[in-house]
């Protein structure tokens, strides 16, 4: 047997993954079990569980794997601190220290953080290798292109090759300070949203816009070329030497200061976040396009920041460019702990690979179970009233039958999702059919901004009859974006503008509809998702609508809730209607101590 552990640490979205002779066994965030978002610290208690759910200890690794190269990292930093110098003098004594005492140190640090009782040598792949590593082996594909796009890893920003049975080879890339993340999130910044966690609001804000601002970017800020690469006037970003994306001349462009968060949102920044979405997409279809002209490969893996950007992956398949995409799950930096596990064990250790007809991901559904003796342990501790339903058909028709009286369901079961999306897990599910919906939800029970989208769940065999997908079309995890079916759309009052837009009902599931026709869409399967395609099947059943409303399990701020215990807080303290813990399920009504108490 051979135990290898992938590490993603110290920079964003830390993660560790545990594979057992290639098999991923456990994979899961920090943030999931420290409760911090976007937790960068050492990913210890995902670690420990890890082990746990394999029965190991520390001593039992064989190979442990960090996601990047920290001198190569290093190297990029302090050349970019003398090119720039003196301007990036506070940059540079807010990070040195934390370089020189730990970030230079991680075979020390990791040993350390471990416990010592693993003495082996640490492997280290560059960072887009480790993405590309975690696009290409988990996919469904025996060769395929692959396509890698973020902030930054150590000096690239962006990088293409192929995959091939066993090996991946990356032969071109892209360099800081030109970089199609770090672009968008200088955009993220100007809209007044959160660098790194609020490029989703960005992308969600895009389709209340016009690409007013297209041309001027094009003009001012990137010279982008027919291969996707490009350069960027760095004068009006301040990424490099300062603590903040953007300048005053970035500013100045766009004659608007940046705006300041939780203000309200004027049109000019819904023109501003539907004009980089425009020319984000293009770079993604330009590089997509150069990719298959340059390989030949009529497979694409897509991995990196960027891929998160369902909406141009969704671009992409719709182009034609390739016969088929394959988007890894945690395609941020958590996923790099999986690409390096997987590439110690297929590229360095030369183990075969056979893929199958569906990706080796498991559903993604790779973090901590809770069994009925824990979910009961929280509930008579809360001293909550429950009833316990055993049978999974039973269950999948009670929160069927809830949902088509109009409530909202938190439901918790299962592995728990690896990667930013709530795939049947740790959701939150509603009507798609309400007009009401998507307001409710955003607003009284995830507590954030009312334009944000939900995504629909749709039973496979149905997602071509509900939106513009080929029948045989999978999107299990939730990352590509297409349109809702014309014959399910209704005729909508163009003259709304801005947020107003929210309150026209665009089809005939306007809560999973955004405001241009289009839903990010969720695939059920039997195979992947277990119980969860129960749910919806109990749904299609009821009401003949094969698809319901899904959203993560939080509130906004807070991280995917991963326990009992936090499903039950987070229930209690919102406006939610109904909770299922594994086998049983609690009614709001029915409670002391909710938030109407």
């Amino acid at each position: 047997m051979a135990a290898i552990l992938g590490i993603s640490a110290f920079y964003h979205d830390s993660a560790a993954v545990l594979l057992i002779d290639g098999e991923i066994v456990a994979a899961a965030q920090e943030e999931r079990f420290s409760r911090v978002k976007n937790d960068p610290g050492f990913p210890a208690r995902a670690v420990d569980y890890c082990l746990s759910e394999a029965g190991l200890t520390t001593a039992d690794l064989d190979h442990v794997g960090f996601y990047d190269k920290p001198f190569l990292k290093f190297e990029r930093l302090l050349e970019t601190y003398v090119a720039t110098a003196p301007l990036g003098i506070r940059s540079f004594f807010k990070a040195i220290p934390i370089w020189l005492q730990q970030k230079l140190h991680l075979p020390r640090e990791m040993r350390r953080a471990l416990g010592g009782a693993y003495t082996k040598r640490f492997v280290f792949t560059e960072h887009h290798e480790s993405h590309a590593a975690s696009a290409f082996f988990p996919s469904p594909f025996d060769e395929a292109a692959i396509l890698t796009l973020d902030g930054v890893g150590e000096w690239a920003t962006a990088s293409f090759g192929v995959g091939r049975g066993n090996k991946i080879e990356l032969t071109h890339e892209l360099h800081f300070p030109h970089s199609l993340g770090l672009l968008y999130s200088a955009f993220t910044q100007y809209c007044g949203f959160r660098v790194n966690s609020g490029e989703y609001k960005l992308m969600g804000l895009a389709p209340f816009g016009e690409p007013k601002f297209a041309d001027l970017i094009y003009e001012h800020l990137i010279d982008l070329k027919g291969d996707g690469s490009f350069r960027m006037d760095m004068s009006y970003f301040d990424y490099t030497a300062g603590l903040s994306m953007i300048s005053t001349k970035f500013e100045n462009l766009f004659g608007e200061p940046r705006r300041q968060a939780e203000s309200e949102i004027s049109e000019h920044y819904m023109d501003i976040a539907a004009s980089v979405q425009a020319v984000t997409e293009e770079i993604m279809v330009r590089c997509a396009r150069h990719v298959r002209e340059t390989t030949g490969m009529n497979k694409l893996c897509l991995a990196g920041g960027v891929a998160l950007n369902c909406v141009g992956n969704g671009r992409i398949l719709r182009e034609g460019i390739f016969d088929d995409i394959w988007v890894q799950p945690a395609s941020n930096d958590a996923g790099g702990a999986l690409g390096v596990a997987q590439f110690i064990w297929h590229q360095l250790l030369d183990h075969s690979r056979s893929p199958g007809k569906i990706d080796s991901q498991k559903g993604s559904l790779l973090g901590p179970r809770f069994d009925h003796e824990s979910c009961l342990e929280t509930v008579n501790r809360e001293g909550a009233r429950f009833t316990h339903l055993e049978s999974e058909d039973e269950r999948a028709r009670w929160i069927a039958e809830r949902i088509n009286e109009g409530k909202v369901v938190g439901l918790m079961q299962g592995r728990m999702e690896f990667g930013p999306r709530a795939l049947g897990s740790r959701s939150i599910l509603g009507d798609p059919r309400s007009e009401k919906m998507q307001r409710l939800i955003n607003l009284k029970i995830k507590y954030r901004e009312s334009f944000r989208p939900f995504a629909p769940s749709v039973l496979r065999e149905n997602a071509s009859e509900w939106f513009d997908f080929d029948p045989n079309q999978e999107s299990p995890y939730m990352l590509l974006v297409t349109s809702v079916k014309e014959s399910r759309q209704k005729t909508s009052d163009d003259r709304a503008k801005g947020l107003d837009r929210l309150q026209v009902a665009r089809s005939e599931i306007p809560a999973v509809t955004h405001v241009n026709q289009s839903a990010r869409v969720q695939t059920v399967d039997p195979e992947r998702h277990g119980f969860y395609y129960k749910v919806v099947a109990a749904f299609e059943k009821l009401t003949g609508c094969p698809l319901v409303v899904n959203t993560s399990f939080n509130v906004r701020g807070e991280p995917i809730v991963c326990s009992p215990d936090e499903a039950y807080r987070c229930f209690m303290s919102t406006e939610m209607d109904a909770l299922v813990l594994e086998d049983l399920v609690l009614v709001k009504g029915d409670q002391k101590g909710g938030l109407d108490d």
